[in-house]
C-alpha cells in the first residue's frame, strides 16, 4: 500500500466515519427509553467527544506539525468542538431532538480530555532523542 494511502486509511478514514456516524444517528429521534442515570446523555458525550479528540489528535499528527504536542492538542480540542457545535445545531432541525449547550460543553470537556490523555500517552510511546 502507498504511503499516502495507507496515512489515509489508518488516520483519516477512522476519523471521517466517525464523524459520519455521529451525524447519521444525531439524524434520528431520540429513543424513548434507555436504561440511564442522572446526567447520562452528558457521559455519553463526553465519551464521545473524547474519542473524536483523540481520533483528531491522531489525524493531525501525519501533518508537518506533528512534533508541536500543545498545537496538535488546542487544534484536535477545537476541531472536536466546532463539529460538536454543528452536531447540536444540526440536532435543533430534527424533530423530537433538541440543540442542548450543556451537551456542547459535555462535547467539549470530552474532546479536551481525549486529545490531552492521548497526547500525553503518544510523547510517552516516542523514542527519546
Amino acid at each position: 500500500m502507498q504511503p499516502r494511502l495507507k496515512r489515509f486509511v489508518f488516520y483519516w478514514l477512522p476519523l471521517i466515519v466517525y464523524c459520519l456516524l455521529i451525524y447519521i444517528q444525531s439524524d434520528y429521534p431520540s429513543p424513548q427509553k434507555l436504561p440511564s442515570f442522572e446526567f447520562m446523555d452528558k457521559a455519553l458525550h463526553f465519551v464521545a467527544y473524547g474519542v473524536m479528540g483523540i481520533l483528531f489528535y491522531r489525524a493531525y499528527r501525519t501533518l508537518r506539525i506533528k512534533n508541536y504536542r500543545q498545537i496538535l492538542i488546542l487544534l484536535s480540542v477545537v476541531s472536536a468542538s466546532l463539529y460538536g457545535i454543528s452536531d447540536e445545531i444540526h440536532q435543533h432541525f430534527i424533530p423530537y431532538r433538541n440543540a442542548d449547550l450543556l451537551d456542547v460543553m459535555a462535547d467539549i470537556l470530552g474532546a479536551i480530555c481525549g486529545a490531552y490523555l492521548y497526547g500525553l500517552w503518544a510523547s510517552q510511546k516516542e523514542p527519546a532523542e
